[in-house]
């Protein structure tokens, strides 16, 4: 069996989240803040995560790479990787066994133990009474030196986390009526305001219990009516609980809930909810580098596109210009966006389901300006910049993280193959939007800019901006 390090885990707890007041660091915060100081190191974007942490701390990996030690020890505040309890196994087959004691604790195996009756209060070193005020004394200094001094060895394997291991979730309800549905749609729009506003990373894990919680309910007894509804609305949860992971570029995780949250659907034929999660799922592909993938979703979810509303279908097919664009087929992206401006024009948002409200005329201008972004970076005319520059006029203040990307593409485009100096201010007010969010996919993008800003690194104005980038993304 692989020995867990403790040492990390248990630096990792000591510290601060930063996302969270008054909570530990979280595996995932751990690796952004890792990725942040990669960054700032090598202009490169490292995409450690939450599994990778996990990884080290269940022992499975024991000696990462030097530049990852070094980023870990000045996140964690340690001077040694020892510290961080990382070992060269390689090394250390052929090094004399050091007895764990003395390695934890220098002088720990020489210190002479207490005298037993110093723990009773009852009298002192020598065996003589002594007052209890001052027996209560020492016997605190004790218990504080000894849970201060060792707490690594007594503490193990528990550990502030592990005291509330008993604690079990409250019992699901065994029927199920329209209260409970209300409760779940609830939490979905919560989580789909915060991620819009703030960014999918900070609160996956609230996310995730949610989500488990929630599908407990699945299992109740129900109407045959509630049933189709209580479908929806978890299959929804599953979709705001996935597309968290996406923005924290967790895909792994976002694909396995987003194969739920499609479940969900297709166990009670909601061909809605089924267009929005393969929608989703295509344009987590997209993003990947998976364009091919992303197409065949996006043409999945077309199939009886006469199931749809007009702004349903407006969205998956300007997912498909999406993918299209990736992969250099430039006529018919161009075939997709038409298909998608003209679906949009008959767009009807009352007959739309509740979830799709986020699509208006600004979401799709950012959506179709992001697919022709890549074809105007390869020389190709297009209305790009005037498509996103239309998302950005649009965006409410409730949707931070779009209008924030679409600033961000925009820039890039400019600095691109429009002015660099115009290219700088839009930068400028990209980076003070996005630089507030918890979003991995918002800093992918901020890192782009950094790199088409390396094209006219000696002009002033635009080094302040890589310089005002580098530090949003170290941050």
């Amino acid at each position: 069996m692989r020995e867990p390090n403790e040492h990390l885990r248990l630096a990792r707890e000591s510290s601060p989240s930063a996302d969270v007041p008054g909570t530990a660091m979280s595996r995932q915060e751990l690796a952004d803040r890792v990725n942040a100081v990669l960054f700032e190191r090598t202009g490169r974007l490292h995409e450690l995560d939450d599994n990778y942490i996990g990884k080290l701390e269940r022992g499975i990996i024991r000696w990462p790479q030097a530049s990852y030690r070094q980023a870990l020890r000045d996140v964690l505040g340690a001077s040694t990787d020892g510290q961080l309890g990382f070992v060269n196994t390689r090394r250390l087959a052929t090094a004399p066994v050091v007895r764990l004691a003395s390695a934890l604790q220098p002088g720990l195996v020489d210190a002479h133990p207490p005298h037993p009756q110093l723990l009773s209060g009852h009298a002192d070193v020598h065996g003589h009474a002594d007052p209890v005020g001052e027996s209560d004394v020492r016997r605190q200094e004790f218990l504080r030196a000894a849970f201060v001094g060792v707490g690594g060895l007594l503490a193990s394997p528990s550990t502030l986390l592990d005291l509330l291991a008993p604690l079990r979730p409250s019992d699901a309800p065994k029927r199920v009526g329209r209260g409970e549905i209300e409760q779940v749609r609830g939490a979905a729009d919560l989580l789909v305001s915060w991620g819009h506003s703030h960014g999918g990373a900070g609160v996956r894990e609230a996310a995730n219990a949610q989500l488990r919680w929630f599908a407990q309910l699945l299992n109740a007894q129900s109407t045959a009516e509630v049933r189709v509804e209580l479908h929806e609305a978890v299959g929804l949860l599953g979709h705001a609980t996935a597309h968290m992971a996406f923005d924290a570029c967790a895909y792994d995780d976002a694909q396995q809930i987003f194969k739920f949250a499609l479940a969900c659907s297709e166990e009670v034929g909601s061909w809605h909810l089924r267009a929005k999660v393969l929608s989703s799922m295509a344009r987590q592909e997209i993003w990947r580098g998976e364009a091919d993938a992303g197409l065949t979703y996006a043409e999945l979810a077309l199939v009886r596109s006469d199931r749809l509303t007009a702004t349903e279908q407006a969205m998956l097919h300007t997912a498909r210009a999406r993918a299209l664009a990736k992969l250099g087929r430039q006529q018919d992206t161009l075939r997709a966006v038409g298909q998608a401006d003209e679906a949009f024009a008959f767009a009807d948002p009352a007959g739309d389901p509740p979830w799709m409200a986020y699509y208006d005329a600004a979401q799709h201008a950012g959506d179709t300006g992001h697919a022709l972004f890549d074809l105007t970076v390869h020389g190709h005319r297009t209305e790009a910049a005037s498509r996103l520059q239309t998302a950005i006029d649009g965006h409410t203040a409730d949707y931070v993280r779009s209008r924030a990307m679409s600033q961000t593409k925009l820039a890039s485009l400019t600095m691109a193959v429009g002015d660099p100096d115009e290219a700088v201010h839009i930068g400028m007010t990209a980076v003070a939007d996005a630089g507030r969010l918890r979003s991995r996919r918002a800093a992918m993008d901020l890192a782009e800019l950094r790199s088409y800003a390396g094209r006219h690194a000696g002009v002033p104005q635009v080094a302040e901006l890589r310089h005002r980038l580098a530090t949003a993304l170290a941050s």
